[in-house]
């Protein structure tokens, strides 16, 4: 296996670890407005930093261990992903945690 694609699969084993946290409480995915309004300001706001930070050669990314794929302004596609799936995985988490609590409390 080429190691381009190691950002990608690290990504999607976040997702496949934390989907079944979804069965839990109201879901994450089940409420897609309210899923964007949380996600996408964050995540506009760190691919603008990433931007700048590789402008000013701050920061740079392997290549690798990404496809080699990007946006405009030089942002791999991966590290796009990486700011709305982490968030997601974050998320799904919270609301588990916080559904299994407090169903631990009414008892």
């Amino acid at each position: 296996m080429s190691d381009h694609w190691q950002y990608l699969l690290v990504l999607a084993a976040c997702l496949a670890i934390t989907a079944p946290l979804e069965v839990f409480g109201k879901g994450v995915y089940r409420q897609p407005r309210r899923l964007l309004k949380a996600i996408l300001p964050a995540a506009a706001v760190f691919l603008v930093w990433d931007e700048v930070a590789v402008a000013a050669g701050v920061w740079s990314y392997d290549a690798r261990y990404i496809t080699g794929l990007s946006i405009p302004f030089r942002v791999p596609i991966e590290e796009v992903l990486f700011f709305l799936v982490i968030p997601l995985c974050a998320l799904l988490t919270y609301n588990a945690v916080s559904t299994i609590l407090d169903r631990l409390r009414r008892r």
